[in-house]
């Protein structure tokens, strides 16, 4: 890093306006504590020249304690469900995207904040990652880089999700500048302490970076080390739908490490295994979500990948 000139840097508007969502889904519970805990008092997370939001995006499904009321506000952020009418007719989620949209957006336009940071659990053996949205997104790139780096030794990984089919519109695709940060493992409804440190110091390198960035330091062309969102793979099922095998205990707590062809991927119920039948190595993650058996996924596929990010500074 350095405040040398390099004509080649990409110019980027400053990032003024940042929000910090938490409570996405009502019972994941890092998120939802940090931002009410920097709702009632937001010293540690005030920036020079930065407004910063802390801020609960499904008030109803924290109340109750759960993923979502109706729908999950986390996929709801569909242009479709964004210039809908109906009013009350429609889902608790699809009307709370609306009003979201209107407050942080509107998605897509020179309104929309700078950044949003979208905080998140996950039952699954992930560690800390943060997840892009865009392979071109150099600011995000530069931010993760810097947040990798001062989280070091500790391991925070990348998940790119841009495929075509499985990208999904997320609350935080509102930002110019989207950032999904999942933490675990943690059961859902539960605090865990050393998740909610994680997130937290995760969280602060992420501001530091901005407000570094906006007094005009430059950021060096850099690479990223990411893995790439290929495949959502289900559990195997019967004729009418069931589930007939668990998530093989090799491959169980096993998120980021290896699967390779022939490798076993599922057990019946009965003790068999199912082997893993692709033709390349891939590294699976959010290995048994429990979040994901409504959307019939036992875990996705990655592929790992070096991005490289161009130089940066503020325009």
């Amino acid at each position: 890093m350095s405040s040398g000139n390099n004509n080649n840097a990409a110019r980027i508007d400053a990032a003024r306006r940042v929000a910090i969502f938490g409570g996405t889904h009502g019972n994941e519970m890092s998120g939802v504590t940090l931002v009410n805990l920097w709702m009632q008092n937001s010293a540690e997370i005030q920036r020079k020249e930065v407004d910063i939001e802390p801020f609960i995006t499904n008030p109803k499904a924290v109340e109750k304690c759960v993923r979502y009321v109706d729908t999950d506000l986390n996929r709801a952020f569909t242009q479709e469900n964004l210039s809908v009418t109906g009013g009350d007719e429609l889902p608790y989620e699809v009307l709370r995207a609306q009003e979201i949209n209107r407050m942080f957006g509107p998605k897509g336009t020179p309104e929309a904040y700078d950044v949003i940071f979208d905080l998140h659990n996950t039952t699954s053996n992930m560690g800390c990652t943060l997840i892009l949205e865009s392979s071109k997104d150099a600011f995000n790139l530069q931010m993760m880089n810097y947040i990798k780096k001062a989280f070091a030794p500790a391991s925070c990984l990348v998940l790119l999700n841009e495929h075509p089919l499985l990208k999904y519109s997320t609350s935080r695709s509102v930002a110019k500048h989207p950032v999904g940060l999942e933490v675990g493992p943690q059961p859902q409804g539960v605090l865990r302490s050393n998740i909610f440190e994680a997130m937290r110091v995760i969280l602060k390198h992420a501001l530091d970076f901005i407000e570094l960035f906006n007094e005009g330091m430059e950021f060096p062309p850099c690479t990223v080390e990411v893995f790439r969102v290929l495949e959502r793979m289900d559990y195997p099922r019967d004729a009418n739908g069931n589930i007939i095998a668990m998530v093989h205990p090799n491959l169980q707590d096993c998120d980021w490490e290896p699967l390779n062809p022939g490798d076993p991927m599922f057990q019946t119920f009965d003790g068999k295994s199912i082997h893993y039948q692709g033709s390349t190595t891939v590294y699976p993650t959010f290995i048994n979500e429990a979040a994901y058996y409504e959307k019939q996924q036992a875990f996705v596929t990655t592929r790992r990948e070096t991005l490289v990010a161009n130089a940066i500074r503020k325009a």
